[in-house]
């Protein structure tokens, strides 16, 4: 008996992580209107900017929608795997991939987001490259590759530690 109502407990706190999520709604919320700011600063300085200046206030645009996309994944993913299923019937537009993503591929779908940001933050640095020092430069590119070896790291690592877990092979795949 003290076992069942201890798992119950245990199960019943994974809705303390509801109020994460609702948070990470709220910071998507910041992140649109930085995104308005942005445009607005866009498009006013759009006819005297420069072909670069362009070039860089649509990477910072594409940069904040990677990092929008990245929240809601965390959110719907997050709260799928951890706290409760949502009825995608109430839903007639429900993304199908949205309830496909496992734990491990939102870990994959995150490191992909953030090496993607990562690479958008060193592209405006090359396009602004006179302004920024060697140094600078540097530290960039090597924190964009720890993500980048770290992401395939990770992917390598679930990969092989799938290999085994997975249905016995079929017949004709153990002839050959």
């Amino acid at each position: 008996m003290i076992e069942r109502l201890l798992e119950k407990f245990l199960f019943a706190s994974r809705w303390l992580l509801a109020p994460f999520y609702v948070a990470l709604v709220f910071g998507l919320a910041g992140l649109l209107l930085k995104t308005f700011q942005e445009l607005a600063h866009f498009v006013v300085g759009a006819f005297a900017a420069s072909e670069s200046d362009i070039i860089l206030g649509v990477l910072s645009l594409i940069d904040l929608t990677l990092t929008g996309s990245l929240i809601v994944i965390v959110v719907f993913s997050g709260y799928e795997n951890f706290v409760s299923k949502i009825d995608e019937s109430v839903h007639r537009d429900w993304p199908d991939s949205m309830s496909k993503i496992d734990f491990t591929g939102l870990k994959l779908k995150l490191f992909s987001s953030i090496v993607a940001i990562s690479g958008i933050q060193l592209l405006k640095i090359f396009m602004n490259i006179r302004n920024v020092s060697d140094r600078d430069v540097m530290w960039l590119v090597g924190i964009h590759l720890v993500f980048v070896v770290s992401g395939l790291l990770m992917a390598l690592t679930d990969r092989i530690g799938g290999e085994g877990h997975g249905a016995a092979p079929k017949a004709s795949d153990a002839a050959h």
